[in-house]
């Protein structure tokens, strides 16, 4: 109606009538001569609809118990509706649920020793299969089917950042080199072709080129064995190549042999292998690159690049690897400038220019990515960047009976100001913006900001607990909250050999209840609090290991500090 009540709705008409569906031309006709025939029923209906709409938009947290039983629940359910015989869960289109995997990670480094074979066998086949690009590196935005073969073509951002994460976390807890390659494909993919010259990451590839669905990712074996020669009786045994292909005449490569499998065939040694499919691999890039690439989304989004930014950091972290440190303090580099103009965040920026608007996740994104990257580098402008942003994002985003709106409170006026507790193919604003607040008070002590992501936690909880796999990055956050988190606080010269050697130690394993700080003396201006009050120990570097910031004894020893993380 004018006032903006609505009393009609539906979800796509075609520009002609087919499939039982109206054409939008004559739901238009319709809806205009209902208004003036039937303007007082409409006016009722519009009523009764709006009523619906607000008490559907109200979370209620019931009477859940707030206690770690309620994540065994949740994660027996991810286990049990796992697909044993593929990996992943739900049928065909398959997407890849990033989410749900890095929660069954932090649950078997918490004890539950049965999280671990789901994870890896969904892992494994995902980058065996076809949703993996094992040319250039990069997933596809899911699988057409229930084996991973035949993907939807489509590259997304987010997808690369959520999945080079969980990929990066696995090798961390399984010490398989198979997992770093792939995060470092991806990563390189990325740099490659989804970054911009300012050091933003764009938002997709299309499925499509020359107008055909995954023309540029496909081969035929002429063209394999053209590009190939010599090498190509290999990468077929390796690939499963055959003439009529396993898709519309053509192949999307899926591995069908493992290395050990083709060293015993071809008499090599499994090392042999690998560096064999590497060289094919390069030469089938630089021969695929010849053809017309699909188009790019060149928009650059602040929640999606946040994730991205916290995906390059924490490789460069965890594989002590500047290269990716400087793709990642470029891109927030970027971001507090481009998308932050006059000091006021934004949603998205193109050719120059940023948006208006800017929503929940765009703030909770960014602040989870520059905590990030400040326990890779621990320059004190991102954790200051971090707080500032969580500060903004309470005022203009949080809700006074629990959580955060989607909107800003001086944004556009909306029937239902939304609040999407759900978890879909990016997290949840909600859920992202809890796990920020929890990281930012084991920085600062802030109790405030605890009270604030439990609040919104408790909410979510009985819809993660009943639907796991729509609300995991809320189980990964709920975790934060229930175990006892790590602050570990390192004071010492950050060009010392053995300052370098207590971080190391530090980050040699994936830690979800962890928060790391590091300075030399004295303190920079906007240090985190955990780093006050940490003298060094008889001139050496000093490791501090905290929980709610008691501390035990101050540790100088590498291995005093590996026991010290231990879990217990």
């Amino acid at each position: 109606t004018p006032e903006l009540q609505p009393f009609f709705a539906g979800t796509y008409f075609p520009p002609v009538r087919r499939h039982n569906l109206p054409a939008f031309r004559d739901v238009l006709s319709s809806i205009a001569r209902a208004w003036q025939e039937r303007r007082a029923e409409i006016l009722t209906i519009s009523s009764q609809v709006q009523e619906q709409l607000q008490a559907q938009a109200k979370w209620d947290p019931g009477d859940m118990a707030f206690d770690l039983a309620a994540l065994e629940s949740a994660a027996a359910k991810l286990i049990e509706s796992h697909d044993a015989a593929h990996g992943g869960w739900g049928h065909a289109p398959k997407f890849p649920q990033p989410m749900a995997l890095e929660f069954l990670l932090q649950r078997y480094l918490r004890g539950d020793v049965r999280a671990l074979q789901p994870a890896q066998q969904t892992l494994q086949a995902m980058a065996l299969g076809g949703m993996y690009d094992v040319v250039g590196g990069g997933f596809a935005r899911y699988s057409t089917d229930e084996r991973w073969l035949v993907p939807h073509f489509e590259k997304m951002l987010p997808d690369q950042a959520l999945l080079a994460q969980v990929y990066l976390h696995a090798w961390q807890v399984t010490g398989q080199p198979f997992y770093r390659r792939i995060v470092c494909e991806t990563l390189a993919f990325v740099e490659r072709e989804m970054t911009g010259p300012e050091g933003g990451f764009y938002s997709s590839l299309d499925a499509d080129s020359e107008g055909v669905e995954g023309r540029f990712y496909v081969w035929t074996v002429d063209k394999l064995q053209a590009v190939l020669q010599t090498d190509y009786p290999l990468f077929q045994a390796a690939y499963g190549v055959s003439a009529p292909g396993n898709w519309e005449g053509r192949t999307v490569l899926q591995r069908a042999l493992d290395d050990a499998s083709l060293a015993a065939r071809f008499d090599l040694s499994p090392d042999l292998v690998a560096e064999a499919l590497a060289a094919c691999h390069t030469r089938l890039l630089a021969a695929r690159a010849g053809r017309a690439r699909p188009g790019t989304d060149d928009k650059i989004l602040t929640g999606w690049n946040g994730l991205m930014l916290t995906a390059f950091a924490e490789a460069a972290a965890a594989m002590d690897e500047p290269a990716y440190l400087s793709v990642a303090a470029r891109s927030a580099e970027f971001l507090l400038t481009a998308l932050r103009p006059g000091g006021k965040l934004r949603r998205a920026w193109r050719a120059g220019k940023a948006s208006s608007e800017v929503f929940l996740e765009d703030y909770a994104s960014l602040v989870t990515g520059l905590l990030a990257l400040y326990q890779a580098d621990f320059n004190p402008r991102w954790f200051t960047s971090a707080l500032e942003l969580a500060e903004e994002m309470i005022a203009h985003f949080a809700d006074g009976s629990g959580g955060f709106y989607d909107t800003s409170v001086d944004g556009e006026p909306l029937l239902i100001r939304p609040k999407d507790m759900q978890d879909n193919a990016t997290p949840s604003g909600n859920a992202l913006a809890a796990e920020a607040l929890l990281r930012l008070a084991a920085f600062t002590g802030r109790e405030d900001f605890r009270t604030r992501a439990e609040s919104a936690i408790k909410m979510a909880l009985p819809m993660a607990v009943r639907y796991p796999t729509a609300f995991a990055r809320w189980l990964g956050a709920a975790g934060l909250a229930l175990n006892e988190v790590n602050q570990v606080a390192i004071i010492g010269d950050l060009s010392d050999p053995a300052t370098q050697a207590l971080l190391a130690a530090a980050r040699e394993a994936y830690r979800p209840d962890f928060v790391l700080a590091a300075s030399g003396l004295p303190l920079q201006p906007g240090a985190p609090h955990l780093l006050h009050d940490r003298p060094m120990q008889d001139g050496h570097p000093t490791a501090y290991v905290c929980q709610g910031f008691v501390c035990r004894s101050p540790l100088t020893m590498v291995e005093e500090l590996r026991q010290a993380l231990q879990p217990r």
